[in-house]
């Protein structure tokens, strides 16, 4: 009967020594190899396993092994040791009968692994001997990158391209991390980092949902969005419905953003009548503003129906430039 080569693959985003219950049976019942001394070689071998450290033969090792053994485990480093289980997996293929290599899961990275990984890299660009770019960087001189990545992918969306949407997000996430990054170096007592901007997030969501995380009653969806805002004029305690809404967004957006809030607290305010307007520019941004309440009462989005007919005149642009 054929020995037993067990491959061990761990997730290094997990603290050394977290396996499951078959791996641990397995480096317990058989001699352990590896490449090179870790974490989790320590971690083994303080649950009293044999861990044995192999940098040349580890194929001829591991045969050796299981023939004194039966089986044998090769725990994997952290890239995965692929030209060992190539090189491995050649010489069983040229040999049959020798052994039956077989591939282990360990531990596997939990959802949101690969956020740490992001935030390691660029905890090295941002860090001396990194990217001399990043590290001359600013809140104030990446803002307008901010808002360019989120216009390129709110382009995605209206686009209805996911794959897009995937890369976009992946830009905008750079930017929160890079920003958290150089938050670590403000001066001591107003420095926060990534872990900060989670948790508060993490706060904000559990707080906010309490038919999710407390046992509220869920309701329709306008009680669950009513009882949302309860919950942040509570955290707020703000003067004005209209504090917070961000004033730099485009004209559109915040007209419809303003009356929204306006809204949203019964506030009977009609906007200024045209005809009363001295100025032309009054005047034409009256109109404007009546246009969006008017779009609003539809239930429209007047920044993207302005959106929808300009580009449609720009593409009615450019086959004029090019006619036949």
């Amino acid at each position: 009967m054929a020995g037993r080569i067990v491959l061990l693959v761990t997730s290094p985003r997990l603290p050394a020594g977290l396996l499951t219950a078959a791996a641990w049976d397995v480096v317990r019942s058989a001699p352990v190899l590896t490449g090179a001394e870790s974490e989790s070689t320590v971690a083994i071998r303080t649950a009293g396993a044999r861990v044995s450290v192999v940098t040349e033969g580890v194929p001829q090792a591991l045969l050796d092994a299981v023939a004194a053994h039966g089986t044998a485990v090769w725990l994997a480093g952290p890239s995965g040791d692929e030209p060992v289980a190539r090189e491995l997996g050649l010489r069983l293929a040229r040999e049959p009968g020798l052994a039956e290599l077989e591939l282990m899961y360990g531990s596997w990275d939990p959802p949101g692994a690969r956020l740490l990984d992001a935030v390691a890299v660029m905890d090295r660009l941002a860090s001396p001997g990194g990217d001399p770019w990043k590290r001359a960087q600013t809140h104030q001189s990446l803002a307008r990158f901010l808002l360019e990545e989120c216009y390129e992918a709110y382009d995605a969306i209206s686009a209805g391209d996911t794959d897009a949407l995937r890369e976009e997000l992946g830009d905008v996430l750079l930017q929160v991390v890079l920003h958290a990054r150089l938050a670590e170096e403000l001066p001591e007592g107003e420095r926060w980092s990534v872990d900060d901007v989670a948790g508060d997030l993490v706060d904000k969501m559990i707080r906010r949902n309490p038919h999710v995380f407390a046992g509220a009653e869920a309701g329709s969806l306008e009680e669950i969005t009513a009882n949302w805002e309860r919950i942040k004029r509570t955290e707020k305690a703000r003067g004005s419905v209209l504090d917070g809404v961000a004033l730099s967004q485009p004209a559109l957006a915040l007209a419809t953003k303003i009356l929204e809030r306006a809204g949203r607290v019964g506030l009977a305010v009609p906007p200024p009548l045209a005809e009363s307007q001295v100025d032309p520019e009054a005047r034409l941004g009256a109109s404007l503003l009546a246009t969006v309440a008017a779009a609003r009462e539809a239930d429209l989005d007047p920044e993207a129906a302005l959106r929808r007919a300009t580009l449609a005149y720009a593409e009615a642009v450019r086959a004029a430039e090019h006619p036949g």
